[in-house]
């Protein structure tokens, strides 16, 4: 009997295996229940329903600013940015189980209860799981560079998740981005300028953001020589978009209300923060 072929779609990572060691065995069967969001799946294990939904205040036992890493890998990043922003929600997607795990066994040891973890598809993840829900952080930390010219396609920076990821970001909220290829840093200029929804926060490279700390993986990049390029970019408000207040937010965990008018504060400064109506700013 012939089986159904499945269509696979193009994705920014290639599965590997699940295998855990005992460390992470007992963290996954110990904490996947406490901080791993269970979504229905669709033809891949790693995508996500196109009916998923989640309810944030309830997963969080709170409602409060979202923050979002992609690609959390052992979760060294997500962790610390997590400490440092008590007040936040923090919320990590990483598509490999032994990662998810090693991230449970950090938060657990660190004491850390304010991130969720979702072991799935993140570009599927923002076209569904977003709508109630604005974002106010987006971090992307050394998203795999995918050198050859025709995996390119791959990379997590292409047009379309730029703008879902523009879409979901309260206004004035950032999308902070590292990498250690100097092609990539260019590549994500050129496809974010694309985004009428995002500026560049500096006018050169970004200073390198002090929260974010240097995990084994960059330390190596620095040691074989690779600069780090750091890149931050701010939500805008769309040309002609009904504006509504809402709320500031910034390194240290400040919050205040404001009303959105036109671009948001420059660097060093508190964003302003919101969300608009605009028949165009749809993902």
């Amino acid at each position: 009997m012939s089986q159904e072929k499945v269509l696979r779609d193009v994705v920014s990572y290639v599965r590997r295996g699940d295998r855990l060691n005992n460390t992470q065995q007992k963290a996954w069967d110990s904490w996947r229940e406490r901080f791993v969001i269970e979504l229905p799946a669709a033809a891949r294990k790693t995508s996500i329903a196109p009916d998923a939904r989640v309810d944030f205040a309830k997963e969080f036992g709170r409602d409060a600013p979202l923050l979002v890493e992609v690609g959390t890998g052992n979760g060294v990043a997500i962790a610390a940015l997590a400490k440092a922003h008590p007040d936040a929600n923090v919320l990590g997607f990483e598509v490999f189980i032994p990662a998810v795990a090693s991230t449970l066994s950090r938060l657990r040891r660190e004491e850390i209860s304010n991130v969720r973890m979702i072991n799935a598809d993140a570009e599927q993840g923002f076209e569904t799981l977003f709508d109630e829900q604005p974002i106010t952080e987006l971090w992307t930390f050394f998203p795999d560079p995918w050198h050859k010219k025709k995996h390119r396609k791959r990379r997590i920076v292409n047009p379309r998740f730029a703008h879902s990821a523009a879409t979901h970001l309260v206004l004035g909220g950032r999308w902070r981005l590292a990498t250690d290829w100097e092609d990539y840093a260019q590549w994500i200029r050129d496809v974010l300028a694309e985004e009428p929804l995002l500026r560049e926060e500096f006018s050169k490279e970004a200073p390198r953001w002090e929260l974010r700390p240097i995990t084994r993986f960059e330390q190596r990049a620095i040691d074989a020589g690779r600069e780090v390029v750091d890149l931050s970019y701010v939500r805008v408000a769309a040309k002609g978009a009904e504006e509504i207040p809402g709320q500031a937010w910034n390194d240290v965990g400040i919050r205040s209300e404001i009303g959105g008018q036109g671009d948001c504060a420059p660097s060093g400064v508190n964003a302003c923060n919101g969300t608009e109506k605009a028949a165009d700013d749809q993902a």
